[in-house]
């Protein structure tokens, strides 16, 4: 069975915005191993609006050098699930819409053979998490105080406490400490 795999980016006082961490080669150089692992990536509409089409462009022109334009690849590459009810047109031609109730989505997913499948938004993850269907955690904590915005679980609340097992970490040169842990058995 295919595990679920949740990877965040959080600032050390808890806020997952993407403008205020630390996006050097190491950390994407972290991120596209994920990816890797990786045989299809979910999201909601508003973590894919502001993926896409900013890595497949820089994937298709080659603008940027090294692990930022390996991640781009990688990225690019990947089958993508968005969840929404309100976005009617995607790009690419490995990404399609659902609607569908994302748990049951996740289920059928699960069952089909292929590499990890990987959350790449804090409303599926809470959703997910919330059902115990993420297997793995990555915590990526970047060594600033942001004091504002989005969190994980800001706007679904989980039903009862998750207990995680930690399986290690690893700190980067930016002083970025990345968490692992999975659920707990």
């Amino acid at each position: 069975m295919r595990k679920v795999v949740f990877a965040i980016n959080s600032t050390a006082d808890g806020y997952c915005n993407h403008t205020d961490m630390i996006a050097d080669k190491e950390l994407h150089d972290f991120f596209t191993g994920l990816l890797r692992d990786a045989g299809v990536l979910l999201f909601g509409r508003i973590t894919y609006q502001l993926m896409v089409p900013y890595w497949p462009d820089i994937a298709r022109n080659q603008s940027e050098t090294g692990p930022t334009k390996e991640f781009a690849r990688v990225f690019d590459s990947l089958d993508k699930v968005v969840f929404s009810t309100t976005l009617k047109h995607v790009e690419g031609n490995n990404t399609r819409i659902v609607s569908a109730n994302v748990v049951e989505e996740v289920l059928t997913l699960k069952q089909q053979p292929g590499k990890d499948i990987s959350v790449g938004s804090l409303s599926i993850a809470s959703q997910l998490s919330d059902r115990g269907l993420i297997d793995e955690y990555h915590f990526v904590v970047h060594p600033v105080v942001a004091g504002k915005g989005p969190r994980l679980f800001g706007t679904v609340k989980p039903h009862e406490r998750l207990l995680l097992d930690f399986i290690g970490l690893k700190t980067l040169q930016s002083g970025v400490v990345a968490l692992h842990y999975k659920k707990h058995t």
